[in-house]
């Protein structure tokens, strides 16, 4: 019994350290358990983190490459913009030239009915048109040629190159009509054998011109032998008394014209006075009228002016 005691405490060890031995298993499998978790854990947040990374990055370099589509498109849609509107300036302008031209053909033909008009066709070299001036008894005593400009900028280029159209036509005289005159001018003048004006002074210095034509070609019928007649003609045209008359003229027609404006302006100021004071008497009078006949009654007659609107409102009002 002895010795079967002591195989059974001999087993009773054994299965003690048994246990241990599985205790102690079971306390690694578990740690193991949870450092391998703890490993997967943290790997997983690794390719998390990195994926992630990549997202931002892939959508920072797809929002980068779409704000770098949007500028482009601006910078196109920009410069687009501009050269439509350069377009459309530069077409403004021709058609504010081509208006001039108009006008400029236009007046001349009504005013100067005997003359002779001719316009000169766009792509053509040359100025706008050529007056030829007629008279009853005379055809073709000499040539003016117009040129219209009408730009923000006056170009001293035009003064030699509409010399030498003048030239080419054999015209008499030039007048250049310019919206903006030459730094050296401050109103018409004679520059370089050109003369300069703005639209409104061209409608005065055109009768000078012409007349003075007519009146050098009949002194030269009657002096036909006595000296060259272009000569003459231009001697006279260029010369400073010429200049004078035509500048003295001239400024009496704009002052005209100035007076009359400001003849226009002032009666039109005056009736709008009168309008505005009429219009109070006329409401005045309708609220006097309406005030005493609230109070009154029927005993005040109706006045058919001021009461016909408000007895049409009112049938209309009782029909309704």
């Amino acid at each position: 019994m002895q010795k079967e005691l002591l195989e059974q405490s001999e087993k009773l060890k054994e299965l003690s350290r048994s246990k241990a031995e599985i205790e102690r298993l079971k306390r690694e499998k578990d740690e193991m358990k949870e450092n391998v978790m703890a490993e997967a854990e943290r790997s997983l947040n690794q390719k998390l983190s990195e994926e992630k990374e990549k997202i931002r990055k892939s959508e920072q370099d797809r929002n980068e490459l779409a704000i770098k589509e949007l500028q482009k498109q601006l910078e196109d849609q920009k410069r687009l913009t501009e050269e439509m509107k350069r377009k459309q300036e530069q077409g403004s302008m021709q058609l504010q030239g081509e208006v001039q031209e108009l006008a400029i053909e236009e007046w001349l033909a009504a005013s100067f009915p005997l003359d002779t008009i001719t316009e000169i066709k766009k792509g053509v070299r040359g100025g706008d048109c050529i007056q030829t001036v007629n008279t009853r008894t005379r055809q073709n005593c000499g040539t003016i040629y117009y040129e219209s400009k009408r730009t923000k900028d006056f170009q001293p280029s035009w003064i030699e190159k509409f010399k030498s159209d003048i030239r080419d036509k054999s015209a008499n005289i030039g007048v250049l009509v310019t919206e903006v005159l030459p730094s050296d001018l401050v109103r018409m003048g004679l520059k370089d054998g050109i003369w300069i004006c703005t639209y409104d002074e061209f409608k005065g210095l055109c009768k000078v011109l012409r007349e003075t034509i007519i009146q050098i070609s009949n002194a030269m019928v009657s002096q036909e032998n006595k000296g060259d007649k272009m000569v003459l003609l231009y001697d006279f045209l260029t010369s400073n008394t010429f200049h004078m008359q035509v500048e003295a003229i001239v400024e009496g027609f704009t002052q005209m014209q100035a007076d009359l404006d400001s003849e226009k302006r002032a009666m039109q100021r005056i009736w709008k006075m009168r309008e505005k004071q009429l219009e109070k008497v006329i409401n005045n009078t309708i609220d006097m009228h309406g005030s005493i006949k609230g109070i009154a009654g029927s005993a005040i007659q109706d006045i058919k002016q001021l009461d016909l609107p408000y007895t049409d409102l009112l049938s209309q009002s009782t029909e309704i």
